[in-house]
Formats: structure tokens, sequence, C-alpha cells
């Protein structure tokens, strides 16, 4: 099992010019948002009716892909996996909140396509394939790796 400053080190080897990592800052974070937008537009009515605790933001898909997520960052930093709730939760907030002005579901269509054309874009300008292409767990490891870089005292 890799440690987490495994997993880093790995992902950062096609992460490396500057332009790219400016592009992975927004557009990571931006997919991770519009995943747990599109989440929460799946029908919940069994998730509500078996919670009954009358909170939408917590009562839907993706906060139960939440809990399962963050138990793969609990096995790699306790200190990520709660830095990555954070962040979690904020994102649910905003997509409840943006879900009641507009359509959830069409917005977070637009922004998982919008970013992820950022991302290939970024990966064309590195001119190295992104990570995951070798290993899908590489997804999890880039909204982890981009908290990282953001808030590290030291950049990397």
């Amino acid at each position: 099992m890799r440690t987490l400053d495994q997993w880093f080190d790995d992902y950062a080897v096609s992460h490396q010019n500057p332009v790219n990592k400016k592009i992975h800052y927004i557009c990571v974070p931006a997919i991770f948002f519009s995943i747990l937008g599109l989440l929460m537009c799946i029908p919940n009515a069994i998730i509500s009716n078996t919670l009954n605790l009358n909170f939408p933001l917590i009562e839907n898909w993706a906060a139960v892909i939440l809990v399962l997520l963050l138990l793969f960052y609990i096995r790699l930093s306790v200190v990520m996996a709660m830095k990555i709730a954070v962040f979690a939760f904020l994102c649910l907030f905003a997509n409840f909140y943006i879900g009641q002005y507009v359509n959830l579901l069409l917005f977070s269509v637009g922004v998982f396509a919008v970013a992820w054309i950022g991302q290939f874009y970024g990966h064309h300008i590195e001119g190295k394939k992104p990570s995951f292409i070798n290993d899908l767990q590489f997804l999890l490891i880039g909204p982890a790796w981009v908290i990282q870089n953001l808030f590290a005292t030291k950049k990397q």
C-alpha cells in the first residue's frame, strides 16, 4: 500500500509545468464540485426516508459517496481526510444553494465538461498523459494533491 507522499510523488511526475499546475488548481476542484452536484441530482427518497432527518444537505447520494470516499482518505492520512471533508462539505453546501436557483444537473454537467477540457488542455501543455490513465485511483489523489499544494507552507 502506497503512502500519501508516494501517491503525491507519482502524481507530480505529470504535473511539473506551472501552467498545467495552475489549470489543475482550478479544474480539479471544479470536477470534484461538479461530481458532487451530479450525485445530488440522483433521486434520494430511499435515503431521506431511511434517515428521516429532514436535512437535504446530507440526505443525498453525494453525502453517501463522500462517506465512502473519506474512508479512502483516512486510510492514507487522517489530516488529509479532514481537509477533504471540509472542502467536500463546502461543495455540498454550494451545490445545494446553487440548486435552489438553477437546474443543478445542467449546471454540473457544464462545469464538469469545461473543467475536463481544461484538464486535457493542461496535459497537452505538459506533454504527458493524465496520471489516471495508468491508475484510476489518481482520480482520488488529484483533489488531495491540489489541497496539499495550495495550502502547503512550502510550495512544491
